[in-house]
């Protein structure tokens, strides 16, 4: 019994510290998990730092200067109002990086937990969160998006919770799986021979052994998130003039794409380099925590 009471509270397969060196050497070795970090720290300290480093204020208007293509004044140029280019894309880094952040901040809890319990308790519930999930995926990402903010009105906190609807039958796929295998582990079963409750089975055996699987795909849902973002302000759904946002601003470049590019470049590159920033650091975390797929 106390041999079993140990097996219970071992906390499944949690990998001894000598084995976070070599994963550490094999994430820090790798060029593109570097390429990826050096993007997404980028976009950090632009959210970070842009009152600072932005050569202008985003919304100030300079009518006689507008339209000016890129010089040493404004290095991106100016727009059809005459507003630096160039800070309009660093301060867009924050809507964005806002609205990626808590849309997956909020779909990683309520997914991860829907399926972790469907991959428990399986029977019904299973079988519901199976098919909700099912039905969410079938929809394009951008058509559901679109959906709830066109029924519940544009707005940031309305564009949140579209994407993170989006994203939740992804999380529920995610952790589904995994809990059906941890379900039938010996730790699990002699927690349950010990009659401990299935709440804390749940979230001191189960949850601990997702934890890094969780957040190694959050990342990469992140640059889904933002992409997700930048399409729907590109259709004038999603951030709202004259707040910059990178979709908003390649939306007002297109329209002026033959004698003014500039406009749609610099917010179309700074879309490409986050999303690949994140997709990158995604894949070298992923990768760094499971050597198979490395050999692979």
């Amino acid at each position: 019994m106390l041999a079993s009471h140990r097996v219970a509270h071992s906390g499944g397969t949690s990998s001894p510290p000598q084995k976070a060196r070599p994963r550490r050497r094999r994430f820090w070795s790798d060029r593109a998990a570097l390429a990826g970090l050096i993007l997404v720290s980028l976009n950090v300290l632009a959210f970070i730092l842009a009152p600072w480093i932005s050569p202008h204020p985003p919304e100030a208007q300079n009518m006689a200067a507008r339209l000016k293509p890129p010089s040493e004044t404004h290095t991106f140029g100016t727009d059809e109002y005459g507003r630096d280019v160039l800070s309009r894309v660093i301060w867009a880094a924050r809507p964005s990086l806002t609205v990626g952040v808590l849309a997956v901040a909020l779909a990683m809890p309520v997914g991860t937990l829907i399926g972790v319990l469907a991959g428990y308790k399986r029977g019904r519930f299973d079988m519901v969160a199976t098919h909700l999930a099912d039905t969410l995926l079938s929809i394009p990402s951008l058509i559901l998006g679109l959906t709830v903010v066109a029924v519940l009105g544009p707005s940031t906190f309305n564009l949140i919770i579209a994407i993170a609807l989006s994203l939740v039958p992804n999380f529920i796929r995610l952790a589904r799986g995994p809990t059906i295998a941890l379900a039938e582990r010996e730790f699990v079963q002699a927690a349950r021979a010990l009659g401990v409750p299935e709440w804390r089975i749940i979230g001191f055996h189960i949850l601990p052994n997702l934890v890094g699987q969780v957040m190694v795909m959050s990342t990469l849902y992140m640059a889904t998130a933002i992409r997700a973002e930048a399409s729907l302000s590109f259709l004038g759904l999603g951030i709202q003039p004259p707040t910059p946002s990178w979709g908003n601003m390649l939306r007002s470049g297109v329209d002026r794409i033959l004698f003014a590019p500039w406009l749609a470049v610099y917010p179309g590159l700074a879309i490409v380099l986050a999303i690949l920033g994140f997709n990158l650091l995604g894949d070298a975390l992923r990768d760094a925590l499971d050597p198979r797929l490395r050999k692979e």
